[in-house]
């Protein structure tokens, strides 16, 4: 039987392979999964997205199963634990931003009704399917992720650059950005 082709990004590590045909690109909108893609694309920032996925049960520990409302209540002395765990990646920036972004997220969850609802507003509601022959034809960023990057600035969230949105879009599959001959292009 013939082996299923992927993206080359993701065949370095069985993890990596997992995470592609399992997530990458599949449509997510449950809000806590959406937090959850928030907060670790914020902290891959400067790393590898392998980092991070090794990482994640850690992440998932530390930030209360990504409950964006008991993270937004972390006080001082949560933050003094997190900056010495030693299973995520202890960055005070990053923490703080976490922190931060959840306050911003709930704020978002009371105007809009879900985030679902207002970061999908970006993508007309359905996912915008690429034609990527190759990797090198994928972009950092794009037109729509500039527009959320700068929207979420306004909102008051912190690690939130245009190449950061542009992962989380590519993540919650917003976009999906598989390569031509990949067995997932066009699946959902």
């Amino acid at each position: 039987m013939k082996e299923k082709q992927r993206c080359e990004w993701c065949l370095k590590e069985p993890i990596y392979i997992e995470y592609h045909d399992k997530e990458w690109g599949t449509p997510v909108h449950d809000d806590q999964k959406l937090f959850e893609f928030l907060v670790l694309e914020s902290f891959q920032a400067g790393l590898s997205w392998l980092t991070v996925l090794k990482k994640r049960e850690n992440f998932r520990k530390a930030f209360a199963n990504f409950d964006a409302k008991k993270v937004s209540k972390f006080d001082k002395k949560k933050y003094d634990e997190l900056m010495q765990d030693a299973g995520i990646i202890r960055n005070k920036l990053k923490i703080e931003a976490a922190i931060n972004n959840a306050k911003c997220f709930l704020q978002i969850q009371k105007e809009f009704g879900s985030f679902d609802k207002y970061v999908w507003g970006f993508v007309g509601g359905k996912p915008i399917v690429n034609k990527r022959e190759t990797l090198k034809h994928v972009p950092a960023k794009t037109e729509i992720s500039d527009a959320m990057s700068k929207d979420m600035g306004k909102r008051g969230f912190k690690f939130r650059g245009s190449t950061i949105c542009y992962a989380f879009m590519q993540a919650v599959g917003m976009v999906d950005d598989h390569v031509a001959h990949c067995w997932k292009k066009g699946k959902k």
